[in-house]
């Protein structure tokens, strides 16, 4: 008898493993397959702006944000500075979510890929702005052996040069990372000089529907949108108003 229910143990672990290892949905294919491509972010907390929603759960906005228009999912992990936890994505899958999930967070080690990995999400945040070149290239190898896109994070002409390593997905945020100021002509003044092959996300400060449509003529195929969803009652519907605006 022992023996038979180490044997269901060991087979219901295989199962397990094998479930966390298949292929997870890709954040590159959908946006490129995305009429609106917007990113809706699950973020709880700013550290410029406090608590945005403090009772926000991981169980019910995410889920709302795929059923009301979503391409895909941003959700923060960090804790200290934004109220967010790696539980989040566990518990966002487990409601039902089955977009592609952005992992973040502030990478800066292997280890944080692991848990990104493990947790369900599609792909990792890297950030010109926290890591020397190599470092990125390092990580970037790995976050793709696990199976994990990148998306890669610059904020002004300095950090451009980190486009040459080929990331899944080119990311320019529109925030300062220093004073936290947004302003979204940073996605436009550094548009034209990014690959044009590349798969643009133009991040944070995007308010207003129509930015969407000029960020699009820009050559950007991903908008990734937080807190002008969940300062919303009900962040879900927000985002489906947003879409229906957007010309």
């Amino acid at each position: 008898m022992a023996t038979d229910i180490l044997q269901e143990i060991i087979a219901t672990k295989r199962d397990e493993l094998q479930r966390m290892k298949a292929k997870k949905p890709s954040l590159r294919e959908a946006l490129l397959k995305s009429e609106t491509g917007i990113i809706a972010e699950f973020k709880r907390r700013s550290p410029s702006k406090g608590w945005i929603k403090e009772d926000g759960l991981a169980t019910e906005i995410p889920l709302s944000y795929q059923q009301n228009g979503a391409a895909a999912l941003s959700i923060l992990t960090d804790k200290q500075y934004f109220g967010g936890h790696d539980r989040f994505i566990i518990e966002a899958r487990a409601s039902g979510v089955t977009l592609p999930i952005l992992y973040k967070n502030f990478v800066v080690d292997e280890f944080q890929l692991y848990e990104a990995c493990l947790c369900g999400a599609s792909a990792v945040l890297l950030i010109a702005a926290c890591l020397p070149k190599e470092k990125l290239r390092e990580l970037m190898a790995k976050a793709h052996e696990l199976g994990l896109e990148v998306l890669l994070e610059m904020h002004d002409e300095r950090e451009l040069e980190y486009a040459e390593l080929e990331p899944d997905l080119c990311g320019i945020n529109n925030r300062n990372l220093g004073s936290f100021v947004t302003d979204v002509e940073n996605s436009f003044r550094l548009a034209e000089r990014l690959p044009k092959e590349a798969v643009k996300v133009s991040e944070s400060g995007i308010s207003h529907p129509r930015t969407i449509s000029e960020l699009r003529q820009a050559g950007f195929r991903g908008f990734l949108i937080g807190e002008t969803f969940m300062k919303a009652p009900n962040p879900g519907l927000a985002l489906k108003d947003f879409i229906a605006s957007i010309q």
